[in-house]
């Protein structure tokens, strides 16, 4: 036999091997629910062990706490706002932080939702797929028997999970950060209302919660785009890409006809949740606007998918 002959059917065998191991020993068992758990649970571990995700929800952490830091030494510790969450210039909420350290978890928030929450997002959900595929382990995942369509909703619930993740490392920063620098108390809400600081803290997990949501019609297009190539950096670099131009569209007032069609228009309305009721009309589009993005490209994620030829 020859060399190259040898090393065909070394490579054989090997595929084989692989195969071998990521087949479940009870074919039937693949259909059982606490088999797509399995599955689900073996991705979220595999997706919080790498060190790129460290990298990101460090990054994001640290947002929260410059922000802070920046604060206090411009104003010195003082209460230099105007007392309530509509006084003061610079960002959203921004002016309330030196009296109340609160509301650095809705400054923090503001300041990272537009582009450093997303593009974490717009990195796991581009390399979701597109990542397994050109490491040579996508085939091997698809072997195991998962089934296309169960795998692909695993990879979209482990980008959701990281959304909510993401979300609440940002929150938690911002509020161990706002408690150690200013001082925190009763919050005064956008109607002018007070509450105390125990519903205070459940207004801002339910805010970011809400935060998390936003980001679903984002990270379906993600994943999407992450079926049309075999390169993980392409797919998240076009992501990310795509979430700058919408951020631009957004911006432009000629272009507002279009705006309210535009997955990132209603971000912003997580502060409604500091109301006193609730101000739920932006936030039920935002939720709706959401669960269109969702369905539109969940639904061509699914069919690129299944029909797409697995070489790798």
């Amino acid at each position: 036999m020859s060399q190259a002959e040898r090393s065909r059917a070394e490579k054989s065998q090997a595929d084989k091997s692989q195969a071998r191991r990521a087949r479940p020993s009870d074919p039937q068992g693949s259909r059982h629910p606490l088999w797509t758990l399995g599955l689900l649970r073996s991705e979220i571990t595999t997706l919080l062990r790498r060190h790129r995700t460290y990298a990101l929800l460090a990054v994001l952490a640290a947002v929260p706490v410059l922000i802070g830091i920046a604060v206090r030494i411009e104003t010195g510790g003082g209460g230099g706002g105007e007392g309530g969450p509509d006084g003061g210039a610079g960002p959203a909420f921004l002016a309330q932080v030196t009296n109340n350290g609160y509301f650095l978890v809705f400054a923090a928030l503001a300041a990272t939702l537009p582009v450093f929450l997303p593009m974490a997002v717009g990195v796991v959900a581009g390399d979701a797929v597109a990542g397994e595929a050109n490491s040579g382990t996508l085939r091997y995942l698809l072997v195991a028997p998962a089934g296309r369509t169960r795998l692909l909703l695993v990879k979209y619930a482990s980008v959701l999970v990281f959304c909510l993740i993401a979300t609440l490392v940002v929150a938690v920063s911002a509020l161990a950060a706002g408690a150690l620098l200013f001082p925190v108390g009763d919050v005064t809400t956008i109607s002018g209302t007070r509450i105390g600081f125990g519903e205070g803290v459940v207004r801002a997990a339910l805010t970011a919660l809400v935060v998390a949501v936003s980001l679903t019609g984002f990270a379906a297009i993600g994943l999407f785009v992450s079926t049309l190539t075999g390169s993980g950096i392409g797919a998240m670099a076009a992501t990310v890409g795509l979430l700058i131009t919408v951020q631009i569209l957004d911006s432009i007032p000629q272009l507002s006809g279009v705006h309210p069609y535009l997955f990132a228009h209603y971000w912003m309305s997580f502060a409604d949740v500091l109301r006193e009721p609730v101000y739920w009309d932006d936030l039920s589009r935002n939720f709706q606007l959401q669960g269109l993005y969702v369905a539109v490209f969940g639904s061509a994620a699914w069919a690129r998918f299944t029909a797409k030829d697995i070489t790798a």
